[in-house]
């Protein structure tokens, strides 16, 4: 990664670290997700026929797509499948909800969240964990499909950015010439799903993300202020903080995700392994839950009620008005265009939304090679089929009497195409990569 400028950036380690701190409480500093039992904390079901405890620790960020956990628990869906104690607790950042997955409900951390589908990948990899050892995770259902964006500051509003940005890259160049010695683009966290667009994106218009501008990790939350006050070109990050940004005309909409990939696969559920291992009942009615959740949020006739529900102090602290429009298909770019209607607005279950396809995990490990966070000799069919346990979501769905029409009786989406006309086959991601014009690898 490009360095980061940490003076002048909003968000800073401390800020992590605080919260951190906050949710850890006074935990060892000993404890590791290896040595942390699966989950001491929770209390041991009533029922023999019931999942085996009633207790969970999920973790959220402040993001629309996070909606499903949220629902589930305000809606009483852990409550009707047996979860009576679930928690859904708001994390600070990407970096402190690994942190926290990594210790464990038994270390103070957490059992699960609503996270960047290729996280899971990372930690189990033990990539990116702290003591650099494994901690297998499971994801278990996707949480949404498209629903990201790509803001840029108005600097740029002249360029007409979108899709198309080649002129982005002569106004980078002439920056640099002028004095400016970093050209910060922001993203969530390292080998995420937001870097993977920023950075596809970039590298579509001619623009290396390795040499060309510094692609710096933000959380979520600190996006529209950091913009605000000129530490960014622009950012790659869900909503609402998109829509916050053009409400408060600080910049615009370059690009909805969706535009980039249709239908997109983007956060996932997950847990740990030895959690879920331990736990398989009480695994299967959190998953339950969940789905259920997700279904009742794609319906439109819910979307006002998710959203004032979503945009409370406990959950978002952000304004309703921030969040209503896109979530309900109006896509205002900040640059005097509105779409209605918007066709590649969130999904939640729709088209197969929640479905955790293998393919698309591949193409996560596949761009995570691509830009140098995994060896180019990662076994990503190994892992994937370690991690991606689509067996679960199924037995979940048919437990909800899902039709069978609307689960997938293939691992695979098939060949899937971008915006630049590139297509990436998950029968040989080799060949994907190779085509690539601008990598690391």
């Amino acid at each position: 990664m490009s360095n980061l400028s940490r003076r002048k950036f909003i968000v800073t380690a401390g800020a992590t670290a605080l919260g951190t701190a906050i949710l850890h409480g006074c935990t060892s500093p000993n404890n590791t997700a290896t040595t942390t039992p699966a989950s001491p904390t929770t209390t041991a079901s009533p029922s023999g026929d019931g999942p085996e405890v009633t207790t969970a620790k999920l973790g959220f960020i402040a993001l629309t797509d996070s909606a499903p956990l949220i629902i589930a628990k305000e809606k009483g869906l852990f409550d009707k499948y047996g979860m009576t104690g679930v928690e859904v607790l708001k994390q600070a950042s990407w970096p402190v909800t690994r942190d926290n997955l990594e210790l464990g409900s038994g270390g103070g951390g957490i059992d699960g969240a609503h996270i960047l589908s290729p996280i899971p990948y990372q930690m189990s990899l033990g990539t990116i964990t702290k003591t650099k050892q494994p901690v297998p995770m499971y994801i278990l259902a996707r949480l949404n499909t498209n629903g990201q964006a790509i803001s840029v500051s108005n600097t740029y509003k002249d360029l007409k950015v979108g899709l198309e940005a080649k002129a982005l890259k002569g106004a980078i160049a002439k920056a640099k010439a002028g004095g400016k010695n970093e050209m910060k683009m922001a993203i969530t966290f390292p080998g995420g799903t937001h870097d993977m667009w920023m950075r596809y994106w970039l590298a579509a218009n001619g623009i290396d993300p390795t040499k060309d501008v510094s692609v710096v990790p933000v959380p979520p939350p600190q996006m529209v202020a950091n913009m605000k006050v000129g530490n960014m070109e622009a950012f790659c990050v869900g909503e609402p903080w998109n829509a916050q940004l053009v409400n408060q005309k600080a910049g615009f909409t370059a690009l909805v995700t969706g535009q980039l990939w249709e239908d997109h696969p983007e956060k996932a559920f997950a847990m740990r392994k030895d959690w879920v291992d331990a736990n398989p009942k009480a695994a299967k009615a959190i998953l339950m839950a969940i789905l259920e959740a997700q279904q009742w949020c794609d319906k439109p006739e819910n979307t006002k009620e998710m959203c004032e529900i979503i945009s409370q102090d406990k959950w978002f602290k952000v304004p309703f008005a921030d969040i209503i429009g896109r979530s309900s298909g109006t896509i205002d770019f900040g640059t005097g265009q509105v779409i209605k209607d918007f066709p590649f607005s969130m999904k939640f279950w729709k088209d197969n939304a929640s479905y955790p396809y293998k393919s698309h995990d591949l193409w996560f490990l596949t761009e995570n090679i691509r830009w140098g966070y995994l060896p180019p000799d990662t076994d990503t069919k190994k892992i994937i089929d370690e991690v991606n346990r689509e067996d679960l979501w199924k037995e979940a769905a048919r437990a909800l009497n899902v039709p069978a029409a609307e689960i997938p009786a293939s691992s695979s989406r098939g060949v899937e195409t971008f915006f630049d006309g590139v297509k990436f086959d998950p029968a040989n991601p080799e060949a994907y990569l190779k085509g690539l014009k601008i990598k690391k690898v």
